[in-house]
Formats: C-alpha cells, structure tokens, sequence
C-alpha cells in the first residue's frame, strides 16, 4: 500500500530545504508514496515546493503572540482552527506519518497527528530548538527525533542536516574533484579562492565590507565568487568591473561547486549553511546575523570549539576585519588545512536525509525501502533564489480553510 506521508514546515529555506531533501529520499524509495507538504500562503514554499515537484496544502500562519494583546485573546480560537484543518487533512488523505521541520504549521500538525493516532517524526535543524519542535517532542517517541547540531538540547538523535546529495558528496581533499568545481564555474584553479554568501537574501553588511576591502583582496593574488543575493549586488558588481577576479553573481545553482572550490568561505550562520559548510569541511568565517536570541552565534559554536571555523560578530565584520582577519587566513594554507582536519574530526554526519526517513519506516513498523541503484540525484539548486527561478516545474498546492471544519470532530 503506497505510503501517505503529510510534511510539515515552511517560511525559510532553513525549514524547506530539510523538508524537500528528506521527502526526496522518500520519493527515490517509494515513487508511489503521497508527499504533501504543509506550509502557509505567506512563505518561501509556495515557490519551492512546487518547483521540486511536490503537492503544497496551505494553512493559515498562526504565531504564538509575544504581548500581552488582543492576539492572545484570539490566539487560541485561531490555532484551534488550524488544527482542524490538519485533522481534516489527515483524515481526508489517509496521512500514515506526519514529519515536522518546525516553523508555523508544525505545532498545528503535532497536535492534530496526536489527535488522529498518526506518528510524529520531528527533524530540528536549530541548536536551539522552537517552540514548534520543543512541542512535538513532548507527543512523540525520542528515537522518533533528530537534530543537526549535537548540543541541542532535544532527547533524539544528532542526525546533522537534511541536504542534497550533491553537497554531501563533495570531498574538499580531492583536488582534482576541487579542480572541476572551479571550472565549472568559470574560475581558475590555480588561484587561493574565497567564496563569500549571505544566503538567499543576501548580506549587506558582508557586501559592504568586502566591496571596501576589495583593492587589498585582489593585491593578495586570490579569486572571489561572491555570491550577493538577487538583487542585492549591483554597487558590489560595479566595484569589482574593474577586477577580473573578483566575480560578482545573484546566486548559484548547485551550492556544492562553490563548495568544493572555495579553499575559505565567509557566510551566515543559519543552520542550513553552517551544517553544509561543516560537512564538507571547508574552512569558514561565520558572520552570524544579530536576531533573536543569538540563535545564529549557537549555530556556528560547534564548529569554532573545534577550530573549523572562525566567528565575527556583524557588528564588526568591516573592511578592517577583511584585513586584519580573512586575507591573512586566505594566505595561510598551514592554518586552512588544520581547520579542515579539525572538520573532519568532529565527524558530523552527512546522511541526515536518510537517517530521517528511516525514523519515518520505524515509526509505522514498516520495512525501509532501498535506494534503487543508478537513481538519479535530484538537482535543486541549493538556494532559495535558484530554486525560484525553476517556479514554473510541476506541483501543485491547495488551501485548506478551518472554516469548513466547524462541528467535524
């Protein structure tokens, strides 16, 4: 009988790109299983899933309130009505299993799967785990439960990240594999690079202080993909015209090349690059973001107690940090090959997708399916931008509305 499973996540690629990667693994075990994916009309899954070719069902965004408000007074109302929405779902589709990511829809879609007898699988990709996911854990089985980072603090498993098989494979060792990357994407092999990313939406304070210290990177004899977000790059671009190797891009489709040619990466630390960048341990500046409670810095701290990376606070990542910081580490091969070897060692792990889909089988007593040999790795670009380009791919979504709920208990 095919497999129904409901997949619960949404509003970031740091929540998408697990929750595609893992029910692709699923989809390459089980073609006939039914994957829908449960997000809001307000997030990057409305672009995302479609385009990898998945089933989208909306809910409405329900956040918990932080004030003491009208929102809390109609809070409860609202997530009650999610919550029948998704019992509705469930029922309607013959959901088996419900796996959550967090974010928004995964607290209603706990709750309901609790209510139906439906098993919850629960993937964290924080090292300081929501409020959805600290939830869920509480109404599911630990071994049931994995997260990317090992000092979160979840019962369950340290699984790492879901991610494409493209970035799991590359080997920053191989210098002939590293050679190809490069050309690939139209860089010299020859030349020390550095790879700079603020993620999909980009980073302007990186931009701004490496667009002020580009004179000293390109007196240093390197190359620069640096990859700005689209829209996010044209003062960067017109100051590197005057640079033949300093390449100014939107975004790139298939992270896993830049990856594996960079020999230094300065990026953010979302839990997403921070558990790509240490797998395929390459050398990093972590650059983390100032929001929340330091979520990003708690990201990036596993890595820098190894000595894989280095971290500067966005405050004070400025042309002079570029200076006194990235060029002399660029510079230093001893240095970067020491924090590769300090990667290695921490031996995290680079199968997170299928670890995840195990839990999924373990969880309804079934079989695990195995990998037909020769499938073909699925190639979504590894950032929000590139895989909203490819828009237009099959898929489709739906809205589920709590008002047609009432009295359906």
């Amino acid at each position: 009988m095919p497999l129904t499973v409901l997949l619960a996540g949404g509003g970031t690629t740091g929540h998408i790109s697990p929750m595609l990667a893992i029910a692709e693994d699923l989809r390459r075990r089980e073609p006939d299983s039914e994957l829908i994916m449960l997000g809001t009309e307000e997030g990057l899954e409305t672009t995302l899933v479609p385009a990898a070719g998945f089933e989208l069902v909306t809910i409405d965004k329900v956040p918990a309130p932080r004030r003491l408000d009208a929102s809390l007074l109609r809070f409860p109302g609202r997530l009650l009505g999610t919550v029948r929405a998704v019992s509705q779902l469930i029922r309607s589709r013959g959901v088996d299993v419900v796996v959550g990511v967090g974010g928004y829809v995964s607290t209603p879609a706990y709750l309901a799967a609790r209510r139906a007898g439906v098993p919850i699988v629960i993937h964290e990709a924080n090292a300081r785990p929501g409020l959805a996911n600290r939830l869920g854990a509480r109404l599911t089985s630990p071994e049931l439960i994995g997260y990317t980072f090992a000092r979160t603090p979840l019962p369950g498993e340290h699984v790492g990240m879901p991610m494409r098989e493209g970035i799991e494979a590359v080997d920053h060792r191989d210098s002939s594999a590293r050679a190809a990357a490069a050309a690939r994407l139209g860089l010299d092999p020859k030349l020390p690079t550095l790879v700079v990313t603020g993620g999909s939406l980009g980073a302007q304070a990186i931009n701004e202080a490496c667009r002020d210290a580009m004179p000293d990177l390109m007196a240093a004899g390197c190359q620069i993909l640096h990859i700005t977000g689209r829209g996010k790059g044209e003062e960067l671009m017109a100051a590197a015209r005057e640079h033949r190797d300093y390449h100014v891009v939107d975004y790139v489709d298939g992270m896993e090349n830049a990856y594996a040619a960079a020999d230094l990466v300065i990026c953010r630390a979302g839990a997403g690059t921070v558990a790509e960048v240490t797998a395929v341990r390459v050398p990093a500046v972590y650059v983390p973001l100032p929001i929340g409670n330091g979520e990003q810095r708690l990201n990036a701290a596993d890595a820098v107690d190894a000595g894989a990376a280095l971290v500067i606070d966005n405050a004070d990542f400025t042309g002079d940090a570029v200076r006194s910081t990235v060029i002399p580490l660029l510079g230093d091969e001893q240095r970067r090959s020491a924090m590769t070897t300090a990667a290695e060692n921490m031996d995290f792990p680079r199968s997170a997708a299928q670890t995840m889909v195990q839990k999924v089988y373990r969880a309804l007593e079934r079989p695990l399916p195995p990998l037909p040999s020769g499938a073909p790795t699925p190639n979504h670009s590894g950032t929000a931008a590139g895989a909203a380009d490819a828009a237009g791919a099959a898929g489709g979504r739906e809205r589920v509305d709590p008002s047609q709920e009432r009295g359906q208990e």
